[in-house]
């Protein structure tokens, strides 16, 4: 049962953290980031958000920087909107599984030939 009340958690972290990102914190350093997932430990006292940034080595430096600044704000306001007894500690770890998959797209295309 604590598996699954972690994964609705996780989710309900994941929609609340978008919606905050989105319209409360106004740092120039997250914009264009995506959330991808959420993963909350069975006794609700850590979540890993996951982010993905397309660009460069420099401004995913610079998001990471960006997100580790707004944690703090990040936790207070998830803790106003979901009602927890505990918040998880939020920690930020970049994902590159969409980076992964556009490369490889690009690789396709590359094999296809025109007919």
């Amino acid at each position: 049962m604590e598996h699954k009340r972690a994964d609705r958690v996780a989710d309900l972290i994941l929609k609340e953290l978008a919606e905050v990102l989105l319209r409360k914190v106004k740092d120039p350093r997250l914009a264009g980031i995506t959330l991808t997932d959420v993963e909350v430990s069975a006794d609700l006292r850590h979540a890993t958000v996951f982010y993905s940034l397309l660009g460069d080595d420099e401004g995913k430096v610079a998001a990471a920087e960006g997100l580790e600044s707004a944690r703090g704000f990040v936790k207070r306001e998830l803790g106003k909107r979901l009602q927890l007894r505990r918040m998880p500690d939020i920690g930020f770890r970049f994902d590159g599984s969409l980076e992964y998959g556009s490369h490889m797209d690009r690789l396709f295309g590359d094999l296809k030939e025109p007919e």
